[in-house]
């Protein structure tokens, strides 16, 4: 089941006041991004982030969720009505999330 258009731009609304946030369609989800790294995104309408240490430490009782078959675990976002706690939660993602490395080219000599 793709994702409603309406749930992105509610999760959006949210972190309005959290700089940095973009999305990318995929495959009829959204992947959500901060500065370019990914912490969560919409999958079946619903709001799911990275487990990280500090997205356990915030978010005790969630239990991992799948956003798709033969993906990695996610945690349910919860508290979404929130924005103070989802903005906490996303920039404290963010600042686990390593920098993406980027690709480097071997040249032949």
């Amino acid at each position: 089941m793709a994702s409603d258009k309406k749930y992105l731009e509610y999760i959006l609304e949210q972190l309005s006041e959290t700089d940095g946030i973009t999305y990318k369609p995929m495959m009829g989800e959204f992947i959500l991004y901060r500065y370019g790294k990914i912490f969560g995104g919409i999958y079946d309408n619903r709001f799911l982030v990275k487990p990280t240490k500090s997205a356990k430490e915030l978010m005790p009782n969630a239990e991992t969720a799948l956003p798709y078959k033969g993906a990695k675990e996610m945690l349910p976002a919860n508290n979404v009505e929130d924005r103070e706690f989802v903005r906490k939660l996303v920039i404290a993602i963010y600042n686990e999330t390593p920098e993406k490395k980027k690709n480097q080219i071997k040249r032949r000599t």
